[in-house]
């Protein structure tokens, strides 16, 4: 279960007398006695758990030209040094020559990432680093920067940086994941106007304020600049906050790359003519349809429909060839369309084909299904219409294996959407049973998840609400929010661990499973259980190196505080209650702060403060099975109400109740307001400055760290 997706590709180069190395035998070679002082091993190592691959260029005959760097996001050039000076990698010359210097050049203009580590003293170490910075308007400096004031376990020389109160680098807080930092024996940076500092040596060191590390845009690409490269080895990584620096400033440093659009997924169904012309005639018939999908001949060319869909079931019967797996299906549709017409075009029965149509049974990555049902849409039109779709199933192994061990849902199916009809031009989805018209029991085989939808809108409602509130985000999280595959990913394991989590823990009763009526506010708290539940297992995978969690992590947090609150009307918007219950318990309890107009995240505590809401939500669970019905509902509405304030004139909160137990709640039920939970003032103020982002959905949404 290794196969993440890529983040970035980084090729640490070891082919020009380097003082480090990723590769553990030559490491031991070069330091017998302690490879350690020579190893960029565990830096390599944690990258490749946040999903970079990392290689060497250990080749001193092939230069650092066009075709090496094409295959590289990042290129990292750490410490180049003859060998009187420092144990290097055999081989090669410290010295760039001027084709690689120019190459490298051009590489970053196009968009790729550079990361340069040069070290004290620089000048003795016969590299020309400064000659390829000085096409960046940068220099490290031939310095030595000591300080008898702040340092690191008692050495002068290993200075402990002064850093700014933010990192804030375009909307990405680079110092989002660190406390402290030491330089070991380290430089300084000369740079030019508009690079970023990201540390500077103490105000008593011999360098008073000089900067020790920094960031710079250069045409469409990124460079990372650290006057010391001790900081990133092995023997130091550990070290204060130096392994999260590492992996943010190479995440940062590969935001372009990770903001590149997924491919179109390989396909015959949308590409055959034939998908074309089942399209064109489902549009047409959805024109003539009324509102629980039936039609009115009165009002139609009779005529006219049942030749629109003969054509359609001729196309669903030559597209049959590129979908073998799903043969019954099609012969289904045919049928429940033929039947349709014979029937008088009344309200359509598509038990038959639902029952036929089971994607669940076939999970394979890159299959794709035809759909063809009479529907309604979630977060759509309610009118019942036909629709044809055509979906491709992302089943990465490592999603395969998580559901075959540890999450088992065999319902479960992650889709894209390749192509549609007019219908699906909405913010619906989903694709699930119940919402296609049958006329006896719906089957509950399958339930199709759109993933690429759901990341769309995700990415686009963050990077709206990142900047509108002035929210920076970490660099893992700005990758996040870039990417479409990341995105996609986290989606995918999100929603099987979300769908599995309402049929399991302490249920004393599950008011989607068993359509139960129920005040809004249990619906709430069951979407929020689950997607808690989602984000603590997501907590313990990222544990584990499953690469995705901690994006999972991310995506929940930050869909449930800025999507779901202003999504939909307010009316019983459990989705929407279940987000101000996050946000309220983060924002009582230090995690999140509203000042100066800014929002601030604690990056530090925020996840402590997700799992402490989990608990208390479990515990509501678990002493409700103890309960009566009346008294869970009035004990959650408590546990909402401590965060979220009630609407003035509530019947349901504690000071006003005055219900008695009784075997019918439901004039209870009619007590409850409209909107019980009414947006607080954060949300009000939030909601007309994001509608836009909500209401739309634009081709490729911002990208942080710009």
């Amino acid at each position: 279960m290794s196969t993440y997706r890529t983040v970035a590709r980084v090729l640490v180069d070891e082919s020009h007398s380097q003082a480090w190395t990723i590769r553990p035998e030559v490491a031991a070679a070069m330091q017998p006695a302690h490879p350690a002082d020579s190893s960029y091993v565990r830096a390599a190592a944690a990258l490749r758990v946040r999903g970079f691959t990392v290689s060497a260029h250990t080749d001193a005959a092939e230069a650092l030209g066009p075709e090496v760097l094409a295959g590289a996001d990042v290129l990292v050039l750490a410490h180049p040094s003859e060998p009187h000076w420092e144990r290097v990698v055999p081989g090669g010359s410290p010295v760039l020559t001027a084709g690689e210097i120019d190459a490298i050049e051009r590489w970053v203009l196009a968009g790729g990432g550079l990361v340069v580590l040069g070290e004290c003293e620089q000048d003795k170490h016969g590299n020309n680093l400064n000659a390829l910075l000085a096409r960046f308007g940068a220099r490290v400096a031939n310095d030595l920067v000591s300080d008898y004031t702040r340092h690191h376990a008692g050495s002068p020389h290993w200075v402990l940086a002064d850093l700014p109160a933010r990192g804030v680098v375009a909307g990405v807080d680079l110092l989002a994941h660190v406390d402290a930092l030491c330089f070991y024996r380290a430089g300084t940076l000369e740079l030019p106007a508009g690079a970023s500092v990201l540390a500077r040596a103490g105000q008593d060191s011999s360098a008073p304020g000089a900067p020790l590390l920094a960031v710079l845009r250069h045409g469409a690409g990124r460079v990372v600049l650290a006057a010391d490269s001790d900081l990133f080895g092995d023997d130091c990584l550990p070290d204060l906050s130096h392994e999260a620096l590492w992996t943010d400033l190479v995440t940062w440093a590969a935001l372009d790359s990770v903001a590149t659009p997924l491919p179109a997924p390989p396909g015959a169904l949308a590409a055959d003519p034939a998908w074309a012309v089942l399209r064109e005639q489902v549009d047409a018939i959805r024109l003539q349809q009324l509102g629980d999908g039936s039609v009115d001949l009165a009002r139609t060319d009779e005529a006219q429909i049942a030749q629109q869909v003969a054509r359609a079931a001729e196309a669903v019967t030559a597209l049959r060839a590129h979908v073998p797996h799903q043969h019954d299906y099609c012969a289904a549709v045919v049928s429940d369309l033929h039947r349709w017409v014979q029937g008088g075009y009344g309200r359509p029965d598509f038990g038959p084909s639902l029952e036929a149509f089971r994607p669940d049974l076939d999970r394979r990555d890159g299959i794709e299904h035809l759909v063809v049902f009479p529907m309604y849409k979630q977060n759509g039109s309610r009118d019942t219409a036909f629709e044809a779709l055509v979906v491709h199933v992302p089943w990465p192994d490592w999603l395969a294996a998580l559901e075959a061990t540890r999450y088992d849902n065999a319902s479960f199916v992650p889709v894209t959407l390749v192509d549609h009809t007019a219908g699906y031009d909405s913010d619906c989805a989903v694709l699930f049973p119940e919402t296609v018209a049958t006329a006896g029991a719906t089957p509950n085989h399958f339930g199709g998840i759109f993933c690429d939808r759901e990341a769309e809108r995700f990415r686009r409602t963050v990077a709206a609400a990142t900047d509108v509130l002035g929210l920076a985000l970490p660099a893992d999280a700005a990758a996040l929010v870039a990417s479409d595959g990341l995105a996609r990913d986290a989606f995918e394991l999100w929603d099987l661990v979300h769908d599995r989590a309402h049929s399991h823990g302490d249920l004393p009763f599950d008011p989607f499973m068993i359509r139960q009526r129920a005040p809004y506010w249990m619906y709430a708290l069951e979407e929020l259980r689950c997607d808690l539940t989602a984000y603590g297992e997501a907590v313990q995978l990222e544990s584990e190196g499953v690469g995705p969690a901690r994006h999972v992590q991310q995506a929940i947090l930050f869909d449930r505080l800025f999507r779901f609150p202003l999504t939909g009307g307010r009316v019983r918007n459990y989705d929407g209650l279940a987000g101000q219950l996050l946000f309220a318990y983060l924002h009582r309890t230090g995690r999140l702060r509203w000042t100066d107009n800014r929002l601030s995240i604690d990056w530090a505590t925020v996840s402590d403060g997700v799992l402490e809401l989990r608990a208390r939500v479990e515990a509501l669970y678990r002493a409700g099975i103890d309960r009566t019905k009346l008294g869970h509902w009035s004990a959650a509405h408590d546990l909402v109400a401590e965060y979220v304030a009630p609407a003035a004139g509530s019947a349901w909160t504690a000071g006003e109740r005055r219900f008695a137990e009784a075997d019918d709640l439901r004039p209870y039920l009619d007590q409850v307001l409209p909107d019980e939970f009414p947006l607080s003032m954060f949300y009000v103020s939030l909601r007309p400055k994001l509608t836009p982002a909500l209401e739309r959905r634009p081709a490729a949404p911002a990208t942080l760290g710009a």
